[in-house]
């Protein structure tokens, strides 16, 4: 009885023990985690003055935006056009989110003001940048309305590129940007922009005037052309600015040094001297001013003609002075190294086969071995072929020209399972150093069936001028190269199926070869041609295609 009497007091507890519970799990519910990551910039909310203000008489401009932002860079990135000597002063709050930009230097009259922000105003949290916002405005009645738009491409893909540095300059400017002759100089440009994902780009808010218009692709973004590495577009002319211009394309290219120079000269880990040029040259050598050495090196020039390999015998000096001649003619720039009389060093021989990733001979072929050090000798019967297990007589020839490689010869039979193995000694080194046993090559010929052939039937505009005809495969990498004057069928055998594609260099100075262009001496690049139709080749098959080479280049 007492029990069922406590039972009402008892449901009474526990109904309010749950909706306390309930109350409690609602008070620590977390904020649903995931959605969407947020690439929006902070957006302007309101500029006091207001943007485009007329007849402006202000010291302090106030920009506010939506959400938190940094500056970044400001005085890299900020710049205002006209120039002030004295630069502006750049603060913000956050509450409100706001940019205050103070002058420290008085304005011009009757002159439109164009503030570009360029990448500073990032977004601090998820770091969405806003790109070329700008802000303008006039001392006068009227703000400068006139435009420029146009498009960037590379010169070799003809690709539409993005975010691309795009440089207007007055022509009375531009008498400093080429000052040193080599670059633009330490003035930056007032009035730029950046080019969207489509290669696109527009500078407004222009005044009337001469102008010249650049396009750089940096590798450090401050808007000054001081790397070899960078490409560069420049003006096929002046622009008389009057209406607005559309249209303008800038084709971005490397220029090739005028100056010749040497990069990272140094000395190997096994004692060879490595050599990188700054640009490649048409007959390379190297020699050894000192010290007096009593065997000639061997020096071994890339196919690029743009790196240099010195190998010599008797490392017993502590300095060595070398010079570059190019056409048997010496270069001026000479370069002296250092390093310990008594060094050591290391020397490992290993081996590559033309055999490829699949392990697979292509028919028709001999099988090319290439080490790393140039081979003084080699033993052929520590060298063991094996045609399914069994050992076969084959000729080694070491290429006269290319002291690293060897070409083995035989007679390779379909469906045959080859074995090649280098036992311990079987090469000799540059320094007289042996190799270790390499681990055994296995591979097979591969099936002609496998490979395809494409013939192209070629087209000219004009037979008085000459082409220079490039296939590439999938990855832009040339595979053949034929200089032409008239239509003409090329013929490509042993293909691999997969994804080719056809170039055209306009070989206006029919050198065999495209020459780039010179902003010192105001020369563009030679025009190049890129079919967009990818060449599609199945295997075992022959396939036809025509090219007809544009007389014009339309993008």
């Amino acid at each position: 009885m007492t029990l069922n009497k406590r039972c009402p007091f008892f449901s009474q507890i526990l109904v309010l023990l749950g909706i306390v519970l309930v109350a409690f799990g609602c008070a620590v519910q977390q904020k649903p985690q995931g959605g969407p990551k947020d690439v929006v910039p902070p957006k302007l909310l309101r500029a006091t003055p207001a943007n485009q203000t007329h007849n402006f008489n202000s010291k302090v401009i106030v920009l506010d935006f939506d959400k938190f932002f940094k500056l970044t860079n400001p005085f890299q990135e900020i710049t205002i056009s006209p120039d002030q000597e004295k630069k502006p002063e750049y603060n913000y709050t956050k509450k409100p989110k706001s940019l205050i930009i103070t002058f420290k230097d008085s304005l011009l009259k009757n002159t439109t003001y164009v503030i570009n922000f360029g990448k500073s105003i990032v977004d601090l949290h998820e770091g969405n940048i806003l790109k070329n916002f700008t802000y303008v405005f006039s001392t006068g009645t009227h703000i400068d309305s006139l435009s420029i738009s146009g498009k960037v491409i590379d010169t070799h893909t003809q690709d539409r590129e993005k975010d691309v540095t795009v440089m207007l300059f007055s022509l009375k400017e531009d008498s400093v940007v080429f000052s040193t002759g080599t670059q633009f100089g330490k003035k930056k440009p007032s009035i730029y922009t950046t080019t969207d994902t489509a290669g696109n780009f527009t500078l407004s808010n222009l005044h009337e005037g001469l102008y010249k218009l650049y396009a750089l692709k940096e590798t450090s973004v401050n808007r000054i052309y001081d790397n070899e590495n960078e490409l560069i577009g420049i003006p096929n002319h002046i622009i008389n600015l009057q209406n607005d211009t559309t249209g303008v394309m800038l084709k971005l290219f490397k220029q090739v040094p005028t100056k010749f120079r040497f990069l990272q000269p140094r000395f190997d880990l096994d004692g060879k001297i490595s050599l990188v040029f700054n640009k490649p040259l048409e007959k390379p050598a190297v020699r050894v001013l000192f010290p007096v050495l009593n065997e000639d090196p061997y020096v071994f020039i890339s196919k690029t003609r743009d790196t240099a390999q010195v190998y010599i015998k008797n490392m017993d000096f502590d300095s060595i002075k070398l010079v570059v001649f190019d056409n048997n003619k010496p270069i001026d720039t000479t370069i002296t190294l250092q390093k310990l009389r008594k060094e050591s060093y290391i020397r490992i021989i290993s081996l590559a086969t033309s055999v490829d990733a699949r392990n697979a001979l292509k028919p028709g072929t001999d099988l090319t071995i290439t080490s790393n050090i140039p081979i003084a000798a080699y033993d052929q019967s520590l060298i063991v072929l094996t045609e399914d297990s069994t050992a076969v007589d084959f000729t080694l020839q070491q290429d006269t020209a290319n002291l690293k490689r060897l070409t083995l010869k035989y007679k390779w039979k379909q469906k045959a399972n080859y074995i090649l193995t280098f036992n311990e000694g079987a090469v000799t080194g540059f320094w007289g150093e042996k190799n270790k046993k390499l681990a055994p090559k296995k591979f097979k010929l591969d099936k002609p069936e496998n490979y395809s052939q494409l013939n192209l039937h070629i087209t000219v505009p004009d037979t008085s001028k000459a082409y220079i005809v490039e296939f590439l495969n999938e990855q832009n990498s040339l595979l053949q190269s034929n200089s032409i004057r008239k239509n003409t069928t090329l013929t490509y055998k042993n293909l691999l199926s997969g994804k080719y594609k056809v170039r055209v260099v306009y070989d206006d100075n029919k050198n065999g070869k495209w020459d780039t262009g010179s902003a010192k001496e105001n020369r563009q690049p030679e025009n190049i041609w890129v079919d967009r139709e990818v060449i599609l080749l199945t295997p075992n098959f022959e396939a036809d295609k025509n090219i007809e080479i544009p007389r014009e280049i339309i993008l």
